[in-house]
């Protein structure tokens, strides 16, 4: 089990490397939330989820939406280390003519369910989905994963209002809970606490992890697949810009991509080479 973390450790750190290496060759982009999430990420992509690279599209397969879409960089580094396209289309990330975009486009990205960037909508898009399987008696299970400021959009509830009600127990909820948006600390901004009782309130099975830790993202992920009869959330606390010492902890690198000396600096303090 120890050596499965190790590996889990070593893709999920490739993936950051790749999330700070698109964001300098774009000149734009949302690295600090993108980093926070990365553990999560690996989990769900290379132990979790029912998945096939070379058919996208299989019937059987389980959905991931990334409702907190400008964390592109992410979802982008996550499905080229999947080996869902080459790691070579990373370097177009934000460019004229690349398949890559700020946000996901289902229409020309394989493995992306859901064209988003349009906060909680990806979240709402995410129900429709875990709904249909039920109608359709399919085996799939749904995950989204959404930004902590992201809870302060009315649709968010609207969305945990119909999973509830239609006890999706076939949709995992992921709250990338680091306490920070593009404007400064979430309660300062407006405040969404206390989010899990808001969850509860709302009929949902609720973990609280370390969204760092391996063992606590995969027994959450094995929690929800065991609960039935309501959706689960995954309230994971992270820290924004994971990985990257100045980056840490900082709001100002919620959406500003680091300059060439930075970018070496962060690859180099993730262990990955220029």
């Amino acid at each position: 089990m120890e050596n499965d973390y190790k590996k889990l450790e070593k893709i999920a750190n490739d993936i950051r490397i790749d999330i700070i290496k698109q964001t300098y060759y774009a000149g734009s982009g949302h690295p600090g939330g993108s980093l926070s999430a990365a553990d999560i990420m690996a989990v769900l992509y290379f132990q979790e989820m029912n998945i096939d690279p070379s058919n996208p599209k299989k019937e059987d397969r389980d959905k991931f939406v990334l409702s907190k879409g400008h964390a592109s960089p992410l979802l982008y580094a996550t499905l080229a280390h999947r080996g869902f396209f080459p790691k070579e289309e990373l370097t177009g990330f934000r460019k004229l003519g690349s398949m890559l975009q700020g946000h996901p486009d289902t229409k020309k990205v394989p493995g992306v369910e859901m064209s988003t960037g349009s906060l909680g909508q990806g979240y709402s898009a995410s129900v429709g989905m875990a709904i249909a399987a039920k109608l359709d008696g399919k085996p799939t299970r749904v995950y989204t994963l959404l930004g902590d400021g992201e809870m302060q959009e009315g649709i968010v509830w609207e969305a945990s209002m119909a999973a509830a009600h239609y006890k999706l127990d076939n949709l995992t909820v992921i709250v990338d809970w680091n306490g920070l948006q593009i404007d400064g600390k979430n309660d300062e901004v407006m405040t969404v606490t206390p989010v899990d009782k808001k969850f509860e309130s709302f009929g949902f099975h609720v973990i609280r992890i370390d969204g760092h830790s391996f063992k606590e993202i995969e027994d959450a992920f094995a929690e929800a697949r065991r609960t039935k009869g309501k959706p689960t959330a995954i309230i994971a606390k992270t820290v924004k810009g994971k990985g990257v010492s100045f980056m840490e902890n900082n709001y100002g690198w919620h959406g500003k991509a680091p300059n060439e000396e930075e970018a070496k600096k962060a690859v180099a303090e993730l262990g990955g080479e220029w």
